[in-house]
């Protein structure tokens, strides 16, 4: 019942079995063909192709870990030159205040040496003037004294009287 049931189906449908057999036989052979020489080459290409594209994202990740392990030894090396080169700054202004220093004393010496020598110097041209101003003096207390008298003095005479002239002055 069935068999006559699907029978009647068949040929209603215009249904040739030898034609259909022989169908399936050559879809089967196009079948087996490209299921062997195509779709398994294609499936191996991409499967070949996936691991390529695992492996880049991979590298990928690995080249990112690196940049950034690089980008870390970056920034601390140059947190170590702003260190180091703000210590280098430091100690060149210590070593410049220390030579401004210096120097500054330098400089102070120097001008107390100048005020000192010129301190000798007057004093040493006071002195002298004041020897000139005593000679000056002695010479004319004897012209003054020979005047007066009206006596000309002898070179003892002149002598004592400056000689006179000299101790008073010092007094």
């Amino acid at each position: 019942m069935f068999a006559s049931i699907i029978s009647d189906t068949a040929r209603q449908f215009g249904v040739d079995w030898p034609h259909f057999l022989a169908q399936c036989i050559s879809f089967s052979i196009v079948l087996f063909l490209l299921h062997r020489f195509a779709y398994k080459p294609i499936l191996q290409i991409l499967e070949e192709r996936r691991q390529r594209i695992k492996e880049g994202l991979e590298n990928a990740e690995r080249i990112k870990a690196e940049l950034a392990k690089t980008e870390a030894a970056r920034q601390e090396a140059l947190n170590q030159a702003n260190q180091q080169a703000n210590r280098l700054i430091e100690e060149a202004r210590v070593a410049a205040s220390k030579v401004l220093e210096q120097e500054t004393q330098k400089a102070i010496a120097t001008a107390n040496q100048i005020v000192a020598k010129a301190r000798e110097a007057s004093e040493a041209e006071l002195a002298r003037m004041k020897a000139e101003l005593r000679k000056e003096i002695g010479r004319l207390v004897v012209e003054t004294t020979a005047k007066v008298t009206g006596k000309v003095l002898t070179v003892e005479d002149h002598q004592r009287l400056a000689e006179e002239t000299k101790r008073q002055l010092a007094a």
